[in-house]
């Protein structure tokens, strides 16, 4: 190291922007102003200057998830509050008669309002034979359940957390205890939350589109299609290796065609497209005002899978 100059330095040669009496030839990797041999920071490459220093330190993306999002102390939150409302939801359920539950009736997904049977749970009759059966002060054997184009709009959120038979419970969150962690700590809480939303939202959209329209929607596998979707493209993004996603993904496809019946197909697409769709949205922001751009882009998906679900629901009124 060079010692500093008793006097002022030499006429033309470049002197540290902290210490005018010190000249030197180094600068800032960062701002191009000279900085003396005591102000030199090593960095990843040449020096920086302390203030471009205590600069870098403040914008650190230590606490940053890897698209701009707080990072999570704990991953698993989410999903374990996730994974406690379902099951909340289950034993409330269950403990109002399960298949007869008449809460289950109020969330689940009904694209119209039919009229259901009391005595035997899961048959209904079509609405050729049911309008005396279910009119006030009838004593016949249906029950009026209202649907989403009735006014029953809650549903196109409340059937993402809605299960009626333990084993469709289980299954769906044990896939949210594998999927929602991985994702929550790449994106951050808050991202990991709105996607799993969105994924939801777009799976009943797609349900209300294509599904018969006298079925009834319920479980969270739409919403974790999402997520699965979501872990695709941000894995994509920043190219890791995405075989274990696509292997879990075959195999939901697989799932799905076998039990097609049962299975509703519809929301597995549409909750994978959606959370595909909130994914890009996030991982693909240009880091100019990217929260902005990613809350925005986020506000927008939304919107259009509303402005999609009245439409539907217009045709079906």
């Amino acid at each position: 190291m060079t010692q500093p100059s008793e006097g002022p330095a030499a006429t033309g040669v470049p002197t540290c922007y902290r210490h005018p009496d010190r000249e030197t030839w180094i600068r800032c990797q960062r701002c191009d102003r000279p900085i003396c041999p005591d102000c030199m920071r090593d960095a990843a490459v040449g020096f920086q200057c302390p203030s471009c220093v205590h600069q870098g330190n403040k914008g650190s993306r230590q606490n940053r998830a890897m698209y701009g999002g707080e990072r999570s102390a704990d991953p698993r939150l989410t999903s374990y509050v996730l994974i406690a409302l379902n099951a909340v939801v289950w034993l409330a359920i269950t403990a109002t008669g399960g298949a007869r539950s008449k809460l289950a009736d109020l969330l689940a997904l009904s694209p119209t309002g039919r009229c259901v049977s009391e005595s035997l749970p899961g048959q209904y009759y079509p609405d050729i034979h049911a309008s005396g059966l279910c009119e006030a002060g009838t004593s016949g054997d249906g029950l009026w359940q209202a649907g989403v184009a009735d006014g029953a709009w809650w549903q196109l959120v409340t059937s993402t957390f809605t299960h009626v038979e333990i084993w469709h419970v289980a299954m769906n969150m044990f896939a949210l205890f594998l999927f929602g962690p991985a994702l929550e700590g790449i994106l951050g809480r808050a991202r990991f939350l709105a996607v799993y939303l969105v994924s939801g939202l777009a799976a009943s959209v797609m349900v209300l589109w294509l599904s018969a329209s006298d079925g009834s929607t319920v479980g969270a596998s739409g919403a974790l299609f999402g997520l699965l979707g979501a872990l695709l493209v941000t894995a994509n993004k920043a190219r890791l290796n995405s075989q274990w996603l696509v292997q879990n993904l075959v195999l939901g496809v697989i799932v799905t065609v076998v039990g097609w019946q049962m299975i509703s197909w519809q929301g597995h697409l549409g909750g994978f497209l959606g959370g595909a769709a909130a994914a890009a949205v996030i991982a693909y922001a240009p880091r100019k005002r990217r929260t902005t751009i990613q809350w925005g882009g986020l506000a927008v998906l939304t919107v259009v899978l509303v402005w999609l679900a009245l439409v539907r629901i217009a045709q079906l009124g």
